[in-house]
């Protein structure tokens, strides 16, 4: 679960974590008064408009209606401030995250100035090698950390914390002096460290990103922007931070799946896909790659899956303009090969069929789900095995 930057710095705000002053706003008169607002709380006439959508690059990117105009601007008075947000608010922005189709902008960050002396890099996720989370830094503030990595893997520091002690002050310290900093910006740093870390571990984060960590010439360590992305797995854990959730920066099909407790994930591909079981899943898009097309979605039904569940999947899987064909591939363990049949007939019945499916179902009850199949008057293709099911699926859509 992805949240707003004016999200994540209030909370990394109420959890002892340096953050520039800052209003969100949803019109652009509001902008201009929080403009006002600010200049006289900090007595710098700088503000920054910042664009809140779910995607990086803000700052290099541009609106389809104003193309002069980017997603991040720094302006020295009110008006100016609302001048540009009223550019902004229901515009298109194209940055290099979000594609060509962009993202409407719902509202924007009003925020101070602040005199720049150095940006710096700051991230903490989980390392899936080692299975713990590592904390890296760079010099190379403000920029994507994937081009840092590429072309500069150098100047990427890396620490692992033990999830048993969490981030040690020996490793803060480490990182501050591997930066280039000195006293008293180490200890500082190590600070804002240790705190980032505490808020990482408390909020059950899968990524906090910091890009850039501002150092001010008036020697403050601060997070000018802040990117946090939640396990969704530990959300029953933080109902409130569930009532964060912005449905407008979210893809409509993965919102219907989580309704049903679907595993739904939007792929660029041709081939829908409907499997039970994430490994299951994945080497059904292997396959289906292999045989010379790609999977249009991940959809993993799970291994207790309704009817009623798959006839929801069928309906999200057919919403999808991009897919030409179908592959339905279900080992019926828990979840019946009837059960499965049951859902697929019900679906294509409500929907109408009007790309090819193929279904291939194996396990429990498979002869009752596969004659089910057979007698509905169905257009539905069945499958002896998945390599079968992949060829067929892909031949069809081919020709």
């Amino acid at each position: 679960m992805k949240i707003h930057e004016y999200q994540a710095k209030a909370l990394l705000r109420q959890l002892g974590v340096p953050v520039p002053k800052s209003k969100v706003v949803l019109s652009a008169a509001e902008a201009r008064n929080a403009a006002i607002e600010l200049q006289r709380e900090t007595g710098n006439p700088v503000i920054v408009v910042k664009s809140q959508i779910h995607a990086g690059g803000r700052g290099k990117g541009r609106f389809k209606e104003h193309p002069d105009v980017g997603g991040v601007k720094v302006v020295k008075d009110a008006d100016e401030a609302g001048a540009l947000a009223a550019k902004m608010f229901d515009s298109t922005l194209v940055t290099i995250q979000t594609g060509p189709e962009g993202k409407k902008v719902k509202r924007i960050l009003i925020e101070q100035g602040l005199n720049i002396d150095r940006e710096l890099y700051l991230g903490m996720t989980l390392d899936r090698v080692t299975g713990r989370t590592t904390v890296m830094a760079s010099t190379e503030g403000g920029m994507e950390i994937e081009e840092v990595a590429a072309h500069t893997p150098e100047k990427i520091l890396r620490e692992t914390i033990d999830p048993a002690v969490g981030l040690q002050p020996f490793q803060a310290r480490k990182l501050a002096f591997g930066l280039g900093l000195q006293e008293p910006l180490v200890g500082r740093t190590v600070r804002f460290l240790l705190s980032l870390a505490a808020a990482y571990d408390q909020l059950d984060c899968s990524l906090l990103e910091i890009n850039p960590l501002l150092i001010t010439k008036e020697g403050e360590v601060v997070a000018l922007d802040a990117k946090v992305t939640f396990d969704d797995n530990a959300m029953y854990r933080h109902r409130d931070l569930e009532e964060l959730r912005d449905p407008n920066e979210e893809d409509e099909a993965e919102l219907e799946a989580k309704h049903y407790d679907l595993s739904y994930v939007k792929l660029e591909g041709e081939i829908g896909c409907m499997v039970n079981g994430a490994g299951l899943a994945m080497a059904t898009m292997d396959i289906i790659q292999y045989v010379g097309s790609r999977p249009a979605n991940f959809l993993d039904v799970g291994g207790g899956a309704t009817a009623e569940r798959v006839t929801a999947a069928f309906k999200i899987i057919t919403k999808d303009p991009s897919v030409k064909g179908i592959l339905v591939n279900i080992f019926g363990g828990i979840m019946k090969c009837d059960t499965i049949a049951s859902g697929v007939i019900t679906a294509v019945k409500e929907v109408g069929l009007k790309v090819p499916l193929v279904v291939r179902l194996e396990g429990t009850n498979v002869e009752l789900g596969k004659k089910m199949l057979d007698e509905s008057g169905l257009n539905v293709v069945t499958a002896s095995s998945l390599h079968d099911a992949a060829t067929k699926i892909v031949g069809l859509v081919k020709s």
